[in-house]
């Protein structure tokens, strides 16, 4: 894998490039004059796609602008007094209040917002009506009020009725608006007030009305993103036919060829067709889409799995590493882009690999500072086969578990989703969002290694080496000792330090490193053992699963019972 791996990334932008919603250049102006107080730009901007009847860029901009208002409100406090009755305006306010509603009840499940949350969330929706009407009655002919009318509907749980009006006004002003339509398959999904099938209908019967190379007509890979929370892959596993799912991520594919790689207008459906792919295990054809989408990635629907930008990134890895791991390691040679890839991306034509040996995973436990049943909740993301064990003081240790994965599977090897790099890669995933640390150690020859990771991001690490010409310097060792002792809540990082300059046993200071932390010693079989928590007394095993089962099982193990499904700020 490691000889391809780094081939994978021709045509695609570097992380730092990539972002979600990314606004255009006339939005990022507009926004830059807002932040530094004139609302003028931003009005100008609004009201050209009101004259140009460019309802696909409104809906951005308006979207856009709410945001930014929610935050920092005296460029449009004063836009609202300068211009009262002004439909641009207007459109602003409406979206402000959705988000201001949300602000209050959070994207958080509904397990863990309170009472007076939901109450104050609701209220706010309510007293936005008049607001959301002077919006829809300034600008008839504007459907980007009926987007946010359905926004609206969806969390005050209204009834049928009043969707179906949203949506016919909406249609009315415009019959292929896509933001429309897409709010509109959100609030048809089973998890709201929808069902499956009538989700699908909706969306195969808009996109089929819709003009020859419309971004409308890829909405159906957005009810196959709503699909894929609830239901596994394949032909039998779900109420809706497999022969049908695939149908239209073929169609989704022969869209997405009609447009050039980094179009905006098609980056909506490019990410969920990017989903759809992973979803199918056809990696090296998602590879392709990441290539087209570029830097555009979007909050669905990588926003039901967590951050998207994050999301987009972890799954794009994966990708990487699946189609590396599939390119035989001699005479095969990764896919070449299709085209040059798209505006923006890394040359890496440059880029050279040396031959290594297939990699195995080192033998590797890691300390997670929560209780089993919060660290089994989080390592569902990773979608591999783990082993956890209740350590003394409250914390968990954790393992991969290859023996127990799939049958015939020799020992030691580990395929996942996310990518090779053993148990610390597999830590930067589960620990990313929650507030515990980490700690992973592993053996590699006749030497130990130590990595500390905080939220998905890695904070130190030590290697007691066998020849002691390695030990750190002083200030090395007090560095890694601080960041080490911060997180334990240790304030005196000097007994640490001396013990990662020590030049005995690596082993035994591995130990000693423990005992000054705070935690309890490592398992007796590490070192010696491929799984040493195979027979440590509690243990269990999360089993392997694919990355859209184990996000369905996460919230399914999140969800309280209450009505409705959840997302984040409706926009």
């Amino acid at each position: 894998m490691l000889r391809h791996f780094a081939a994978t990334g021709d045509g695609l932008p570097p992380d730092g490039a990539v972002e979600a919603d990314a606004p255009d250049a006339g939005l990022r102006a507009a926004l830059s004059a807002a932040r530094s107080g004139a609302w003028e730009p931003a009005a100008e901007l609004l009201a050209r796609t009101r004259v140009d009847r460019d309802w696909g860029r409104r809906g951005q901009y308006s979207a856009g602008l709410a945001e930014l208002a929610l935050h920092h409100t005296g460029w449009f406090g004063e836009w609202r007094r300068a211009r009262p009755g002004d439909p641009d305006v207007a459109l602003v306010a409406a979206e402000l209040e959705i988000d201001r509603a949300w602000e209050i009840r959070t994207a958080a499940r509904a397990r863990h917002v309170s009472r007076e949350q939901f109450q104050a969330f609701r209220t706010v929706l309510c007293d936005a009506i008049p607001v959301l009407r002077t919006a829809a009655d300034l600008n008839p002919e504007d459907p980007v009020p009926w987007r946010v009318f359905i926004a609206h509907a969806m969390g005050l749980g209204a009834p049928r009725e009043v969707f179906d009006e949203y949506l016919a006004r909406g249609r009315a002003a415009d019959p292929h608006h896509l933001g429309l339509h897409a709010r509109a398959v959100q609030y048809l999904a089973q998890k709201w007030y929808g069902s499956h099938e009538e989700m699908f209908a909706f969306a195969e019967s808009a996109a089929a009305a819709a003009p020859e190379g419309s971004p409308l007509r890829g909405l159906p890979l957005h009810a196959v993103s709503e699909y894929a929370l609830e239901h596994e892959a394949g032909i039998g596993k779900g109420p809706v036919a497999w022969s049908r799912i695939e149908g239209l991520v073929e169609a989704g594919l022969e869209l997405s060829a009609r447009f050039e790689p980094g179009d905006r207008r098609a980056a909506d459906f490019r990410n969920h067709l990017a989903l759809a792919l992973i979803r199918a295990d056809r990696e090296t054809e998602a590879l392709e889409v990441f290539r087209l989408i570029g830097t555009d990635a979007r909050t669905f629907p990588w926003a039901y799995m967590g951050d998207p930008r994050e999301t987009f990134l972890l799954m794009r890895q994966g990708v990487r590493a699946h189609v590396a791991r599939r390119t035989p390691y001699f005479g095969g040679s990764v896919p070449a882009p299709a085209t040059d890839g798209p505006p923006g991306a890394t040359d890496t034509s440059t880029a050279t690999t040396l031959p290594t040996a297939a990699p195995t995973a080192a033998p590797a436990v890691a300390h997670a500072g929560a209780p089993l049943g919060e660290v089994r909740e989080a390592v569902l993301i990773t979608g591999t086969t783990m082993r956890l064990a209740p350590a003394p003081g409250g914390g968990t240790f954790v393992e991969a578990a290859p023996s127990a994965d799939q049958p015939g599977r020799r020992k030691g090897m580990r395929t996942t989703l996310l990518g090779e790099g053993g148990l610390p890669r597999l830590a930067a995933t589960f620990s990313r969002g929650e507030k515990w640390p980490v700690l992973v150690v592993a053996k590699e020859g006749a030497d130990y290694t130590l990595q500390l990771y905080r939220d998905g991001r890695p904070v130190a690490a030590h290697v007691w080496w066998e020849d002691p010409a390695e030990m750190p310097t002083h200030q090395e060792a007090a560095e890694r000792a601080t960041a080490l002792a911060a997180a334990y809540g240790k304030t005196d990082h000097r007994p640490l330090a001396a013990v990662l300059r020590g030049t005995g046993d690596p082993r035994q200071h591995l130990d000693e490193a423990f005992a000054a932390l705070g935690l309890p010693s490592l398992p007796a079989g590490f070192g010696h053992r491929p799984e040493p928590l195979a027979e440590f007394r509690g243990a269990q095993l999360v089993e392997r699963r694919s990355f859209l089962r184990a996000i369905k099982e996460t919230l399914s193990s999140e969800n309280d019972g209450t009505s409705g499904g959840e997302l984040p700020p409706l926009t």
